[in-house]
């Protein structure tokens, strides 16, 4: 069952310009013996970019798992979009969610991982299209123009008809990322999109989400150790360590003046 809610609890908050669309509230995963999240509160306005930085293990990408249904917390709530993520209201009080409602809340988010997850025997145009013909009930039609024009976005318009074995691994992930975006999410999230690519690859794929963050008003919540790239997009950086928010702030902040001595730190031994 999920932790009780303390409204006085004090929460990084979202940058101030849009709805709250993320909430999480005394958020605890476990792992084992391990305690990957402890009672963690954080919130992201809609349209906003939030990037979560820190060490290996800080929990970092368990928050994102846990906003795709991949991991349930063990104690307290998520919402997204006011709705919660993992657990209804009835009769006043929170109980386990049905896959319906899961399904429902989830198709707002949208995820982009580490490895690409391409579906090998399908084009890339058929990779893009699956999604939102299947879970959204798109026509074929609809989803070959949404995909299209997608790839035409990540400057891919030219291999529709290729395989993703036919592709360099930064051409997959920007297929990986139209494929995202076909399903018109209200929230993107970012894992480590860069860090399984040749370091050549790298500029492309971030220059392909860097037009994303400016160009368009979709909500971002990524996970990353390219530094540079979290201060060119971030409205809000938090750093994490030891599965909770040590420090917020807008970019400025915590990469020219950190105040806590671990964001310091991290980031000597990253910059």
């Amino acid at each position: 069952m999920p932790a009780d809610i303390n409204p006085t609890a004090k929460t990084p908050e979202a940058p101030a310009g849009g709805d709250e669309l993320i909430r999480f509230d005394k958020v605890v995963k476990r792992f084992g013996g391990n305690t990957v999240l402890d009672e963690l509160d954080f919130s992201v306005a809609s349209g906003k970019h939030v990037t979560l930085i820190g060490p290996s293990g800080s929990g970092k990408t368990t928050i994102l798992r846990l906003l795709m249904t991949l991991l349930k917390p063990d104690e307290g709530s998520i919402k997204v979009g006011g709705d919660y993520l993992t657990h209804e209201e009835k009769n006043g009080t929170l109980v386990p969610a049905g896959e319906k409602h899961i399904r429902e809340v989830r198709k707002n988010i949208g995820m982009v991982f580490q490895q690409f997850n391409l579906f090998p025997n399908m084009k890339v145009l058929r990779n893009i299209m699956e999604a939102p013909v299947t879970v959204l009930g798109l026509s074929k039609d609809e989803a070959e123009q949404r995909a299209r024009e997608l790839l035409d976005m990540v400057g891919l318009g030219d291999r529709c008809d290729a395989y993703p074995t036919q592709l360099s691994g930064g051409q997959q992930q920007r297929v990986a990322i139209a494929r995202a975006l076909a399903m018109r999410p209200q929230v993107l999230l970012l894992d480590e999109v860069t860090s399984a690519l040749d370091p050549e690859l790298v500029a492309g794929v971030l220059d392909v989400l860097r037009d994303i963050a400016h160009t368009t008003d979709i909500t971002m919540l990524c996970v990353t150790h390219e530094m540079g790239f979290a201060r060119d997009i971030s409205d809000q950086v938090l750093m994490f360590d030891a599965g909770r928010v040590i420090e917020s702030g807008s970019p400025e902040k915590i990469f020219t003046e950190p105040e806590h001595d671990r964001t310091r730190e991290f980031l000597s031994a990253v910059l």
